[in-house]
């Protein structure tokens, strides 16, 4: 049965899908039009949610955009969200680590109940998914078949566009390279995220900058807090001329830098595109993380590889689960 969104007949007022956008610290909720305009827009903070409460909110924003298309003669006509984590296409149901509570969360579900009686299709996906759907859609990746979207904010993951389709593998959790192993050796500490995560996401940053200031008694300057550092913490030091947040950034630059070479390695993607909170003040380093990949790259991929920043920006996954909810009425 083809949907009847907002309960008026099919066709009376212009088409519009709802685009949920789920990260570790925030949900941005969205509506666009079939031209791919984001119409509407509304970030909300978690501030702690976990299980049930961040479900409830997604439909709580679902509804509320629902209502917002109506008073913009909009009608609804499916659901896109994305996870920090796998989405599960055949029972609804969603893992992410970063959502305590949530190892096989009835998501589809909870989002369905919130748009009862609109009988609209709602589908997910990971955010890896989303991020390069998103810039194949209306961003950096427009005309690829083959690109990257590396994503490095308080994880790390990868969006991987082979021949025009997602890769996803057997069970929804391609793109996790988080879990790369580019130390040796293997440390327990790298087990709950990984060891690329563990030192160059946003949270890796200020965890590898904590140590070195813990081993330097000496050390006397803007890294030496009594609260917990962060990512920004480590770029403003940097700014401010502080060697050793430049030692955590050419460190860090050097991972982003050996990932990339096996990104185009193993994908020999047209592009690599760089997003996440991260990148960002990471941008400045773009030059050296390619000078670094070429050390390690197959040499005739990673000569005509092109590195960009995303044009997306934070709103990257808002985008792609924008783009499923269209495919998913195309469909």
């Amino acid at each position: 049965m083809k949907p009847t969104p907002c309960n008026r007949p099919a066709g009376s007022f212009p088409e519009s899908v709802i685009s949920l956008d789920l990260g570790a610290t925030k949900l941005a909720a969205g509506l666009f039009d079939r031209t791919g305009r984001l119409r509407l827009k509304r970030v909300v903070a978690l501030n702690g949610r976990s299980g049930e409460a961040v479900g409830e909110l997604m439909a709580r924003e679902a509804k509320r955009l629902h209502s917002a298309a109506a008073r913009e003669q909009l009608s609804v006509w499916a659901l896109g969200a994305c996870v920090p984590g796998i989405a599960h296409p055949k029972t609804g149901r969603v893992w992410a680590p970063n959502i305590p509570g949530w190892t096989d969360y009835p998501l589809r579900d909870e989002l369905r109940g919130a748009l009862a009686g609109t009988e609209i299709p709602v589908v997910m996906d990971s955010d890896r998914a989303a991020y390069i759907l998103g810039e194949v859609w209306q961003g950096a990746a427009r005309g690829c078949r083959n690109a990257v979207f590396l994503s490095v904010g308080t994880g790390i993951g990868a969006g991987v566009l082979v021949e025009g389709e997602v890769l996803r593998g057997a069970h929804g959790s391609a793109g996790s390279i988080g879990w790369w192993a580019l130390s040796r050796p293997f440390h327990p500490a790298y087990v709950p995220c990984g060891d690329f995560e563990y030192h160059a996401s946003g949270a890796g940053l200020a965890r590898v900058a904590a140590d070195w200031v813990s081993r330097m008694p000496d050390y006397r300057g803007p890294l030496k807090r009594r609260r917990e550092l962060t990512a920004h913490d480590v770029f403003a030091a940097y700014a401010a001329g502080d060697l050793v947040a430049a030692g955590v950034l050419h460190e860090a630059s050097e991972y982003w830098g050996a990932a990339c070479a096996n990104l185009v390695s193993l994908f020999n993607p047209e592009k690599i595109i760089f997003g996440g909170g991260v990148f960002g003040p990471a941008t400045q380093f773009l030059r050296d993380i390619r000078l670094e990949a070429r050390k390690w790259a197959q040499p005739v991929a990673i000569r005509r590889a092109r590195f960009e920043i995303s044009r997306l920006g934070s709103d990257a996954g808002l985008f792609g689960a924008g783009y499923l909810a269209w495919r998913a009425v195309r469909e």
